[in-house]
C-alpha cells in the first residue's frame, strides 16, 4: 500500500463519499449472507416443519430485502465511481501542472508517447482500482468475516474441516500477487514504448513517405507490438496457471463439506435447511478468496500505474523560482554573461566553456558559429530553461535567479528556429504571449513581422484556425506568426533563433527592416546562419565547440579575416563567382 499512501492527498479529500459507499456496502454484504439463512429457516421450518403459514411473510420479506439491496447496491456503485472520479481528476490535473514545471532536462529523455500513457491509460488504471479495488477488499473483509460467523453459529466442527484447505488457497493468492506485479508493470512499460513510436510517426508521417520507409516503419511497429503482445501473454500465463489452482482449492473445501456435512445430517447433528444454508456460506468465502485474484489482478495494474505516476509526480524541479525573488516592474535589458559554463549531462563535454560578455540595453548581439557551437544554448541559459554548470548570468546588475521565472519569461520574447503553433485561431496564437493584448496591437505586431498582407487573404483573416502545429500555413508564414507572437509581449529582451530561415530573400528584407525599428530600445540576440541577418548588430560573437573564438562589429570582423571573413566569403564572394561564371 506504499504507492497508496504517496497518493493520498487526490483521494483523501473524497473520503466522506467513500465512508457512504462503505456503509452502503455493509448493508448489501448483511442483506447477501441473510439469503443463506432465509433458505435454511425455508427448508426446516417450512417445508420440513410444516410452517406453511409462513410461505407469504417470507415471500414478502424476500421481496422487500431484494428491493432494498439492488438499490443499496446502486448507491453504492454510484458513490464509489463518484469517489475514484473525483480523485482522478485532482491527480490528472497534479500531472498536468508537474510537466509544465518540469524543465527542459526531463523532456530532453522524456518520451512523449509514454508521457500520454500515464495521463490516459495509468491514470484510469489507477481510478479503478481506487474507485471499486478499496470497497472490494473491505467487501471481501465484511462477507468472509459475516459468514464465518454464521458458520460457527451452526457447526463449529463442520467450519473448520471445511476451512482445512483455506491456509493453502491463502498461500496460492499470495504467489499469484508475487508474480503478476512485476507483469503489469512490464505491460505499462510496453504500452508506454508503442505509444510512443505511434506518435513519432504520425508526427514524421511527411519524412516517412518522402523517403518511402513505410515498410520499414511498419517492421518497426510491428515489433514494439509483438513486444507488447508477448509481455501480455506472459501475463495470461500467470493467470492461467494460478486460477484453476485456486479453482481446485475452493472445490476440494466443498467435497470435505458434503462427505462431513452430509456424515452429520444423517447422525442427527445437522439439519438438512443448516446444510443447504451452509453450502452457500462457504462459497461466499471460497468465491471471495478466488475473485481476491481479480482484486489483485486489479490492485497490480494499479499499483504499477501509481508507481509510473509517481515517477513524474516526484520527478526533480530543477529550475524554479528561489525564496529570495523580487518582481520588480518592466526590465531594462542589460545583460551580462560572467565565466558562464555549461553541461547538459555532467559526463558530457561542456556545451558552453566560460562565456564572458556584456550587452547593453537597446544592443543587439549577433551570434553565429556552426552547428553544436552553443549558439542556442546561451540563450535557452538567459531564459532560464537550463541553469549554469558554473559562472553567473545577470540582467539589470541582478542574477536571474532572483526574478520570478514567470517575471523573466514574460520580459524575453523568444522566436525559436522550429516554429510551434498551437490549433488555434491565428489571433490567438499571436496573443499567446499576452491573452489581454487588444485586437489593434495584435493587427500591429503582424504587421511588423510580414504577415497582416496573407493572414488577411485568408477566409476568416485573424480569426482562421489552423490545424495542429500550424497545418495549412508554410513554414515562412508560420514563422512570420511566431514573430509577430514574440513582438506583441513587447518584451525587454528579443531572441530570434535563426527566425527567417524560412522565408525567401525578399521577404528576409522585410523583415529584418521591420525588425529593426522593433528592436529599437531592446537588448535583442540574433542566432543565425546568414550574415545579412547579423551584420547590423552592435556586436557579433563568433562561437566554436562552445567558446567565444571571435567578438566585434561586422566591419571589424571581416578586417581580422578570421572565422567570420571565412563563412563571410563563402556565402557572398564564392557565390557571386558561381554567378559570375553562369553568367559568362
Amino acid at each position: 500500500m506504499f504507492v497508496f499512501k504517496k497518493l493520498k492527498s487526490f483521494y483523501l479529500p473524497f473520503k466522506k463519499d467513500f465512508i457512504w459507499s462503505l456503509l452502503f456496502m455493509l448493508l448489501v454484504a448483511a442483506i447477501t449472507v441473510i439469503y443463506p439463512v432465509i433458505l435454511q429457516v425455508t427448508i426446516d421450518d417450512v417445508v420440513l416443519g410444516r410452517k406453511y403459514d409462513w410461505v407469504p411473510w417470507i415471500a414478502l420479506g424476500f421481496i422487500v430485502i431484494m428491493g432494498v439491496k439492488a438499490f443499496s447496491t446502486f448507491i453504492q456503485h454510484y458513490l464509489a465511481d463518484m469517489f475514484g472520479i473525483k480523485s482522478v481528476y485532482l491527480l490528472r490535473n497534479a500531472l498536468y501542472e508537474k510537466l509544465q514545471r518540469l524543465s527542459f532536462s526531463y523532456y530532453d529523455n522524456a518520451k512523449t508517447g509514454d508521457l500520454m500513457s500515464r495521463l490516459t491509460a495509468d491514470v484510469e488504471g489507477f481510478r479503478f482500482f481506487v474507485s471499486f479495488g478499496f470497497s472490494e477488499v473491505l467487501r471481501f473483509v465484511i462477507v468472509v468475516g459475516t459468514s464465518l460467523c454464521v458458520m460457527f453459529y451452526y457447526s463449529v466442527s463442520l467450519t473448520l474441516v471445511t476451512m482445512m484447505s483455506l491456509p493453502f488457497l491463502s498461500v496460492v493468492v499470495y504467489k499469484f500477487d508475487r508474480a503478476v506485479h512485476p507483469a503489469f508493470r512490464g505491460i505499462r512499460e510496453s504500452l508506454g514504448r508503442l505509444n510512443t513510436m505511434v506518435q513519432e510517426n504520425i508526427n514524421g508521417i511527411h519524412t516517412v513517405k518522402a523517403m518511402s520507409k513505410e515498410k520499414e516503419e511498419t517492421k518497426r511497429f510491428n515489433s514494439s507490438n509483438q513486444e507488447y503482445r508477448t509481455k501480455q501473454l506472459a501475463t495470461s500465463v500467470v493467470w492461467s496457471k494460478y486460477f484453476p489452482l485456486m479453482e481446485l482449492i475452493g472445490n476440494i473445501s466443498v467435497v470435505a463439506l458434503l462427505a462431513y456435512g452430509g456424515f452429520q445430517v444423517i447422525s442427527g447433528a445437522l439439519k438438512p435447511g443448516e446444510l443447504v444454508a451452509f453450502y452457500s456460506l462457504v462459497w461466499y468465502i471460497i468465491w471471495p478468496i478466488m475473485n481476491l485474484g481479480f482484486t489483485i489482478n486489479m490492485f497490480s495494474q494499479a499499483k504499477a500505474s501509481g508507481e509510473r505516476l509517481l515517477e513524474v509526480l516526484e520527478a526533480d524541479e530543477t529550475i524554479m523560482d528561489g525564496d529570495d525573488i523580487r518582481n520588480t516592474g518592466r526590465m531594462a535589458g542589460k545583460v551580462n554573461f560572467n565565466q558562464v559554463t555549461f553541461h547538459y549531462q555532467s559526463e558530457e563535454a561542456a556545451a558552453l566553456k566560460e562565456i564572458t560578455f556584456s550587452a547593453p540595453q537597446g544592443t543587439t548581439i549577433g551570434l553565429i558559429g556552426a552547428t553544436g557551437s552553443g549558439k542556442t544554448s546561451m540563450i535557452q541559459l538567459l531564459s532560464r530553461f537550463y541553469e549554469p554548470t558554473a559562472g553567473k548570468i545577470v540582467i539589470d546588475d541582478r542574477p536571474i535567479q532572483e526574478y520570478g521565472l514567470k517575471m523573466l519569461r514574460s520580459q524575453i520574447g523568444v522566436v525559436l528556429q522550429e516554429t510551434f503553433l498551437f490549433s488555434s485561431t491565428i489571433k490567438a496564437n499571436i496573443a499567446y504571449g499576452r491573452p489581454d493584448a487588444a485586437m489593434e496591437e495584435i493587427i500591429d505586431a503582424a504587421k511588423r513581422a510580414q504577415a497582416h498582407d496573407f493572414i488577411m487573404e485568408l477566409p476568416d483573416g485573424y480569426d482562421t484556425k489552423l490545424g495542429e502545429r500550424g497545418m495549412g500555413l508554410s513554414g515562412g508564414q508560420k514563422q512570420r506568426i511566431a514573430i509577430a507572437r514574440a513582438i506583441c509581449m513587447n518584451p525587454a529582451i528579443l531572441i530570434l533563433d535563426d527566425s527567417t530561415s524560412a522565408v525567401d530573400m525578399e521577404t528576409e528584407f522585410h523583415i529584418q527592416k521591420a525588425l529593426r525599428e522593433v528592436m529599437k530600445g531592446r537588448t535583442t540576440f540574433i542566432i543565425a546562419h546568414r550574415i545579412s541577418s547579423l551584420k547590423h548588430a552592435d556586436e557579433i560573437l563568433v562561437l566554436d565547440q562552445g567558446g567565444i573564438i571571435e567578438r566585434g562589429t561586422h566591419e571589424q570582423l571581416l578586417a581580422h579575416g578570421g572565422a567570420y571573413r571565412r563563412i563571410y566569403n563563402i556565402q557572398y564572394q564564392d557565390q557571386a563567382a558561381i554567378m559570375q561564371k553562369a553568367g559568362g
